[in-house]
């Protein structure tokens, strides 16, 4: 029994991992969760403190989620948010933000 449960287990990690890689808006879907501070495509509010994404090369956005995923660089929210992200996630996401203008 514990055989078969392991293997429905492992057919639904695959399936799931599947319909990720297939969604043609994950990078958008995901990166819709930094709207709330750093605005809509990444694009900050002039005058609200956040920085702006958009535009931002992937390298340079990818260095400091990273620095906060490690604890490297200080912060009130984003070490807690970028923890949630698989590396692949945050390359898609960072993808997304340097591709806005």
């Amino acid at each position: 029994m514990k055989l078969r449960q392991l293997f429905t287990a492992l057919c639904l990690a695959a399936t799931a991992a599947t319909a990720q890689a297939e969604d043609p808006n994950l990078a958008r879907n995901l990166a819709a969760t930094c709207a709330n501070c750093h605005g809509t495509n990444g694009k900050s509010v002039d005058g609200s403190g956040m920085e702006a994404l958009a535009g931002t090369t992937k390298e340079k956005l990818l260095q400091k989620i990273r620095d906060f995923k490690s604890g490297d660089k200080p912060a009130t929210i984003m070490h807690q948010i970028v923890k949630g992200y698989t590396d692949e996630q945050m390359a898609l996401i960072t993808t997304y933000f340097a591709a806005q203008k």
